[in-house]
């Protein structure tokens, strides 16, 4: 892992753009945003809508910008949802737009942001409009509420339907009077798409809404450029799509540059971040490391990527037309598109949008290659990962731009339970891209990618499986051992005892070094070792196992979406640096398991030096036990002292005294029995 780790550090880059240098707004290319959404009730469709908002909000010609969103499973909530949306759009673009507002998400603008007041400070216009938009905005929050206490899913609010329904395609827009007449305001195209989605056909998660949303988009703006975005991933700076532009119209990347991606921040994440939820290593070092190679990694959200690398090689001249339908279907209207062919939509022709109801369903793509050679990928659950490790195969390239003021704001994970079941999913996505013919140590020397890059990309594929086997022996094996006086590393007074020593230390103070060069305090080193561990015997040892499975057959791939409403209780004790052990057992035993273990290996052992004084051979066992046990004291903490919800369940704690005691036993049994036969 370290020898992997060491391809992206060798050249790290930073970069500015300057917006103001592009061409005039007549020049500028069209994008298409897309959005996706799954469950109104893990993610508030109030968020969701003002996630499309700030979408809509952009600085960007309105003409130019098409907003769509993906609603996953088909509710008739996040319908209404759009169109309370569009007819609030109607009011707060123009008040955007009339006085510069840089936060232009309606909940953040409203939620009391210092900076939210400083614009046209001292007009008696701007905050009598401001209190105006704002009674509006409350208006419509209380629809949308209303809405959902009264909504069904196509006559029934269950969660069977979300598997099971037709293709809905709809652009929103308002026929109702209003004296704010729409023909005042530009507005960008707003559409709504629920794909088709039967139990008999795989829907391949969110791969297969995003292929979707291409397909629709392909026929209604054709835009060259798209953006993505998590659904509570809102624009919190409107000039990031003039920033993305800087990079397509730079000659020196323009012909081979497939996306620009940019960090992932989250406005609710606290001084003490005790599960490491914004990921600080990956947008803070990693990216910029990938970024002095060919680029970074694909990370989900926040790029805008050019529709031409998601299919190109498409549509050439001398490649037969019948390949290319074998490719991405028999839609003659997608074909065309492929060809940047613009089609002159008329929002009420029923025509088009049963053609875009076509291109949503579910049977569309049999017998294609969609998510295998074209667009974006099926083979893995990090469908963002494995898509831009085929693009860098490919030839194309990224750039990571990651300004001063964060350009998109989500919610961050604030309880170990959401952390865990997410880094589940993301290692068993990596393990399926590990354990497979796409493998990146094979498939890049073969795609002839740069040794560097595919090293780093080994990395990221390799992580759970090295990290989870590797913690699991450091954390029971050598404690094992202590408590039945067996040594493992050398002895003290031995000279390659200072070896063992020196690269345990460095490997700690390189990690401090990093957090305190990036300006954050040593706690944010505790967090990170501490949440590391946690990860690499629970999530990721989970994520390796049901990777391995589904590669052999035997389990198919699941999705569970990161939940976004945010829990009372848990958000004060992840506020006040407090783990919540509200979790799955599966995810809590084995940490109280471990912390069990090392304890009593660490009592049994120093009992063993007092006793028996053989302190120099079995110092090195007794200070990776402290270690662990220094680092991970809150999981004592959570089962012995706490008294509060979040602490550890009893019987969860007397789950783990039972398994420590077995593997103690069997463990001891099986040392004695191989010393006796040795």
């Amino acid at each position: 892992m370290w020898t992997l780790g060491q391809s992206y550090r060798w050249r790290l880059v930073s970069r500015t753009v300057y917006p103001e240098r592009l061409p005039g707004d007549d020049k500028l290319p069209g994008i298409d945003v897309f959005i996706c959404t799954v469950d109104p009730d893990k993610e508030p469709t109030v968020d969701v809508m003002n996630t499309v908002l700030s979408a809509m909000a952009l600085d960007y010609p309105p003409e130019k910008l098409h907003v769509y969103l993906s609603d996953d499973g088909g509710y008739t909530i996040t319908l209404q949802g759009m169109r309370e949306a569009w007819r609030f759009a109607r009011w707060w673009l123009p008040f955007c737009r009339r006085y510069g507002v840089k936060t232009r998400c309606p909940k953040a603008f409203f939620g009391g942001s210092d900076e939210n007041l400083h614009q046209d400070l001292g007009s008696p216009e701007f905050f009598e409009e401001r209190k105006n938009i704002k009674e509006k905005y409350e208006n419509f929050k209380e629809e949308i509420i209303r809405a959902k206490e009264d909504s069904n899913l196509y006559g029934a609010a269950k969660s069977s339907t979300s598997r099971d329904h037709p293709s809905v395609v709809e652009v929103i827009e308002d026929h109702s009077e209003d004296s704010f007449q729409e023909n005042q305001v530009k507005m960008p195209l707003l559409v709504y798409v629920a794909r088709e989605k039967r139990p008999s056909h795989p829907h391949h998660f969110k791969a297969g809404a995003l292929n979707v949303l291409l397909r629709v988009s392909a026929l209604l703006s054709n835009s060259p450029y798209i953006l993505v975005l998590d659904c509570d991933m809102y624009c919190n700076d409107p000039t990031s799509a003039r920033q993305a532009m800087c990079f397509h119209f730079d000659p020196n990347f323009s012909s081979s540059l497939g996306w620009i991606q940019f960090p992932q921040r989250f406005h609710n994440i606290s001084q003490n971040d005790i599960y490491d939820s914004e990921i600080r290593y990956i947008f803070s070092m990693a990216w910029n490391g990938f970024d002095g190679l060919r680029g970074p990694i694909l990370s989900g959200s926040n790029f805008y990527m050019k529709r031409e690398a998601l299919c190109s090689g498409s549509t050439p001249e001398g490649i037969n037309l019948e390949e290319v339908k074998s490719t991405f279907g028999p839609c003659n209207e997608f074909i065309k598109s492929l060809q940047g062919h613009k089609h002159n939509l008329m929002i009420n022709d029923r025509n088009s949008m049963e053609v875009a109801k076509v291109l949503a369903s579910c049977a569309y793509e049999d017998e294609t290659k969609w998510g295998e050679k074209a667009c974006f990928m099926y083979h893995s659950l990090v469908e963002d990962v494995f898509t831009g490790f085929t693009l860098h195969c490919k030839g194309w390239r990224s750039v990571y731009l990651n300004p001063r003021r964060p350009q998109f704001l989500g919610t961050g994970i604030t309880s170990l339970n959401d952390r865990l079941v997410q880094g589940t999913r993301w290692a068993a996505g990596c393990a399926e891209i590990c354990f497979s013919r796409f493998s990146p140590l094979i498939y890049g020397p073969q795609q002839r990618m740069a040794l560097l890059q595919t090293m780093g990309y080994a990395e990221v594929a390799f992580i759970p499986l090295l990290y989870s086997t590797s913690v699991w022996c450091f954390a029971t094996i050598p404690q094992l051992c202590l408590l039945n006086g067996i040594p493992l590393y050398p002895e003290v007074s031995s000279p390659y005892f200072s070896v063992f020593l020196f690269i345990f230390l460095s490997a700690l103070f390189k990690h401090l070094y990093e957090v305190l060069t990036d300006g954050r305090p040593i706690r944010t080193w505790r967090n990170e070792q501490r949440i590391w561990m946690i990860q690499s015997v629970t999530c990721q040892l989970y994520g390796t196992l049901d990777g391995v499975m589904k590669q052999l057959g035997l389990r198919e791939a699941s999705f569970m979406p990161t939940n976004k409403v945010t829990d009372g209780e848990q958000m004060t004790r992840y506020e006040k640096g407090v783990i919540d052990f509200q979790a799955s057992t599966m995810f809590v035993a084995p940490l109280a398991t471990i912390a069990i273990v090392n304890v009593a290996s660490l009592v049994g052992g120093i009992i063993r030096m007092v006793i028996v004084g053989d302190w120099r051979r079995m110092l090195g066992q007794v200070l990776l036990a402290c270690y662990i046990l220094v680092m991970n004291y809150a999981i004592i903490e959570g089962m012995v002292i706490r008294k509060d919800k979040g602490r550890i369940p009893l019987n969860v704690t007397l789950l783990s005294v039972a398994f420590s005691v077995i593997f103690l036993s069997f463990g001891s049994i099986i040392l004695i029995m191989s010393e006796m036969a040795f």
